[in-house]
């Protein structure tokens, strides 16, 4: 084995490393989770030098270096105030969701007219108009971290494969018997997993075009569905109130997540795949352990549905959103609700972290999106000017970029 080269990870903070073996390239990462601005660096990348064999003398000042820029990175202070650069009017009907490419240079949006749109994210420029659906288009995503194909769901029952550079459709995916809600390409980009109110989830060769399995066990509709950062394993959320684990080698079932008393709303690993979140019908939030499929803890405190659910990168944090119109912030080592997030009128659809942890975004009912210290649940910003509820909102990856999509048929850009 000899190393390439070294490259920086930022989110979550990390140090990747190309390698030839066997004449193959390949890549792996030191994960650098708990790192903070006052880590010892010396000791720090001592300890990386005695577990990873491929890290020699030579390249420990290299290693040190990049180690202190990650520190820098998670040293800045982040007091970006957003401001409105573009309302997209993007659409004759509502729009169901929105995506950015790993970058933040492209998203896309889907709707209720039928089509996905492919957006420059720097002029607001439609790119492409992706046409074909005979239905809602409902679930959209990237292929990221390449972001050289799209992927759309559809109450059609199909789901297409696009390539992002032509608008050309390479692949119509037939096989579910009803809508599809939900979808998500693995990491590898060789596999989109799409999961239907058919109460089935599929796995489609993206190469070959065509299903390599069937994810059978759930008796209501599967409602979401997330891989893990590694791409070997996949779970379904569903409304017969339990999330499946599943190979995504064998399509075999492995655990199955029996606790919750409603449905499903969200569900999400985190980045190590040690810990699964999921969010009900039944007000609450669990956290299970990944590998065993038991039940760690329940995260209750909200008087609604809790609709939404996520980690922030480094899979510490975990933010709830809440049909009661209010977020919370959990610590997944001590459970604990560290913040409430407090001051929207509705009930919030969308939460998500900045790629950096320290920031979080919400997407409400009231016509607003709002920002929040993570941290203190401090509100540091009020989004507002859509005409209608807000259900989706994301981040790029560098955190200065927001996009919101509203019922109100448009989209706006954030910077």
């Amino acid at each position: 084995m000899a190393l390439r080269r070294l490259l920086l990870r930022y989110f979550p903070p990390g140090i990747i490393l190309e390698y030839v073996e066997g004449g193959e390239s390949k890549t792996r990462s030191i994960d650098l989770l708990d790192l903070r601005p006052d880590t010892d660096v010396t000791a720090l990348v001592e300890e990386i030098q005695k577990r990873e064999p491929l890290i020699t003398a030579s390249c420990l000042e290299h290693i040190t270096h990049l180690v202190q820029r990650l520190q820098e990175k998670l040293g800045e202070k982040q007091n970006h105030k957003f401001s409105l650069f573009k309302v997209l009017r993007t659409h004759i009907l509502p729009l169901t969701n929105v995506a950015f490419n790993k970058s933040g240079s492209r998203f896309i949006t889907g709707s209720y007219d039928r089509t996905c749109k492919l957006w420059d994210t720097a002029s607001g420029e439609e790119l492409h108009s992706l046409e074909g659906h005979r239905n809602v288009v409902y679930a959209i995503a990237f292929n990221n971290p390449y972001g050289d194909k799209i992927a759309t769901g559809s109450f059609d029952k199909t789901c297409k494969v696009w390539s992002t550079e032509t608008g050309k459709c390479y692949h119509t995916f037939r096989g579910h018997s009803a809508e599809i809600v939900c979808l998500s390409f693995n990491p590898q980009s060789t596999l989109l997993a799409t999961g239907s109110m058919d109460t089935t989830a599929k796995l489609w060769d993206l190469e070959k075009g065509e299903e390599v399995a069937s994810l059978n066990g759930h008796s209501a509709e599967i409602i979401a569905l997330s891989f893990n950062t590694t791409g070997d394993r996949i779970i379904t959320g569903s409304f017969d109130h339990t999330v499946a684990v599943w190979d995504v080698g064998t399509g075999r079932l492995l655990h199955t997540l029996i606790g919750h008393r409603g449905e499903i709303s969200s569900a999400q690993f985190n980045w190590d795949c040690s810990l699964i979140v999921t969010g009900s019908m039944d007000k609450t939030c669990m956290l299970w352990d990944a590998v065993t499929g038991t039940h760690i803890a329940t995260l209750a405190g909200h008087s609604k549905e809790v609709l939404d659910v996520c980690f922030d990168y480094a899979g510490q944090r975990i933010a709830t959103a809440s049909a009661d119109g209010s977020a919370r912030v959990y610590n997944a080592g001590t459970k604990q609700c560290i913040a409430k997030l407090e001051g929207h009128e509705d009930e919030i659809s969308k939460v998500c972290f900045n790629p950096k942890g320290n920031c979080i975004l919400t997407a409400s009912s009231d016509k607003t999106a709002r920002l929040w210290d993570a941290a203190t649940g401090h509100c540091l910003q009020v989004l507002e000017g859509h005409a209608d509820e807000i259900f989706s909102c994301a981040f790029n990856y560098r955190g200065d970029t927001i996009i919101t999509g509203s019922k109100d048929n448009s989209c706006r850009i954030w910077h």
